[in-house]
């Protein structure tokens, strides 16, 4: 996959994992959209780097998501790159039933929901091109779940099934799809979650994850774990039960 002269679109692309990516692609010679909920971080991204275009789209929203496809396909005809990235992660207690599954964002909505519709929308658009991609950023966490975040460790491990299913049916087009399996990554994903939990490894860098996932892509390798995410997904295929019990300890 040639890293250079391509048009993407990075969900979440104002803040961690998705800033970090479009600098990288940015860096690379790439024309790059980046699309969020919050107008604040957008222009906070805009003004670190001019060189992005930005859209303000909550993706749960069926009617903004439509009109960020409209847009692209009106506005950037060539987009040959989707990164799905947005994402929410939350501690949940189901012993506390269903208020406090119900009392935030809902993950399923974010984390799985929006991906799964926008990569049915823009399929039809990368298919016209002659080298196109679908890059899903997942999770360590979807093969080794840490129990006090469920519904986001499970969302991610649909990402990672989702990855492989439509990566088969995609084999024989221009579409190649890649999974990014970040480890702990220094981001404001969590909210001051690790904090609660004394949690003093707050992760790698995000422009760790935009290095390995760039030269990744260059040599075609589809699943790109990276760091401690390379044990978590060696770990579920191995020793699930002994590594699932060390992590939720």
């Amino acid at each position: 996959m040639k890293i250079n002269g391509n048009t993407i679109l990075i969900t979440g692309g104002a803040t961690g994992i998705g800033f970090a990516l479009a600098q990288a692609f940015v860096k690379e010679g790439n024309n790059v959209i980046v699309c969020g909920r919050r107008e604040h971080k957008l222009k906070e991204a805009k003004s670190k780097l001019p060189q992005i275009h930005t859209r303000v789209c909550d993706l749960t929203k069926e009617k903004e998501q439509e009109a960020l496809y409209n847009w692209i396909k009106s506005d950037f005809k060539d987009i040959n790159i989707l990164v799905n990235n947005a994402g929410i992660q939350r501690m949940i207690d189901f012993k506390r039933g269903i208020s406090d599954l119900t009392a935030g964002e809902n993950e399923i909505d974010i984390n799985l929901t929006a991906p799964i519709y926008l990569s049915a929308s823009f399929i039809p658009l990368l298919l016209k091109q002659k080298e196109s991609a679908i890059i899903n950023v997942s999770s360590g966490l979807g093969f080794i779940p840490i129990a006090v975040m469920p519904v986001y460790c499970a969302t991610k491990a649909a990402m990672h099934s989702f990855s492989l299913s439509i990566r088969h049916q995609l084999r024989n087009t221009p579409i190649k799809v890649f999974e990014v399996i970040p480890p702990t990554v220094d981001t404001e994903l969590d909210k001051g979650a690790r904090d609660e939990r004394g949690q003093a490894d707050k992760g790698i860098p995000p422009v760790e994850v935009a290095r390995a996932t760039l030269k990744a892509l260059e040599k075609n390798e589809y699943e790109i774990a990276i760091g401690m995410a390379q044990n978590l997904r060696m770990g579920a295929r191995n020793n699930p039960e002994q590594i699932f019990q060390g992590i939720n300890q």
